[in-house]
């Protein structure tokens, strides 16, 4: 655990293989290292993750109700 200005920052401790890092770094242009290292980084991902889930739920939406009709 890292302690800035106040605030405790634990560093995650994931297992992840080759492809998974580069899967990562395709889609969010950061390495699993920077990712559980980083807050900032860390949430800018997972942000950008929640973001897309909220319009892929969207879009399953808009179809499902045109196979309703």
């Amino acid at each position: 655990m890292t302690k800035t200005g106040g605030i405790c920052i634990n560093q995650l401790k994931l297992n992840y293989t080759h492809d998974m890092e580069k899967a990562m770094y395709s889609a969010h242009g950061v390495c699993f290292a920077d990712y559980s290292r980083k807050l900032d980084v860390r949430m800018k991902v997972e942000r950008r993750r929640e973001r897309e889930y909220l319009q892929s739920q969207h879009i399953l939406t808009n179809i499902e109700k045109k196979l309703h009709y």
